[in-house]
């Protein structure tokens, strides 16, 4: 393990490029992020904050950041950003490397467990049966939802690639392990 900036050129560049990565460096703290960032308007997010603790290998300090978790990957100020800072791609390879070091917003772990329980991020509940029935549809659309094959082919690779470990899924109780007073961020 380097520093947290090595981590992202390394772990992202398997994605994204290390050159596209190591854009962090060009930040210059201008702050179009920041201002433009439809989350940071509702929320505590303050992109440049994060970055400038990246840039200062602030490991630990970002990682446990719940802020971290507010981004929406909405692109905006990927677009806007005057350096070419790849902004979103760096938010999402160091919210991978937190993850990975076993932390993770509680919310972003309902999302694997809604997965792993249904297939979907944001499962068809009883409202949007009712509502699709009304409209002549079926109640259930052709999802992994409602096929039970292919929800186990997706639980699956969840055990595969042990995500389910990673976000503490009980496969008993098919949620969220409870652990005494440990809660992953």
């Amino acid at each position: 393990m380097g520093t947290l900036y090595e981590d992202i050129v390394d772990h992202g560049g398997e994605v994204f490029g290390k050159e596209h990565m190591e854009t962090l460096m060009l930040c210059v703290q201008c702050g179009k992020c920041t201002g433009g960032c439809p989350s940071g308007r509702y929320t505590a997010f303050r992109t440049r904050k994060l970055f400038r603790m990246a840039q200062e290998d602030m490991r630990e300090e970002i990682f446990n950041a719940p802020e971290l978790w507010f981004c929406s990957t909405c692109f905006t100020c990927y677009e806007r950003c005057p350096k070419g800072v790849k902004t979103t791609d760096l938010i999402r390879v160091i919210r991978n490397l937190a993850a990975k070091a076993g932390h993770m917003s509680v919310p972003h772990r309902m999302i694997g467990v809604y997965v792993l329980k249904t297939g979907h991020a944001v499962p068809v509940g009883e409202p949007q049966m009712k509502l699709r029935k009304a409209v002549g549809l079926d109640e259930m659309a052709p999802t992994t939802q409602k096929y039970k094959e292919q929800l186990e082919q997706v639980q699956e690779i969840f055990r595969t690639t042990h995500y389910d470990a990673m976000i503490d899924f009980d496969w008993n109780t098919m949620n969220l392990r409870e652990a005494e007073g440990d809660e992953k961020k």
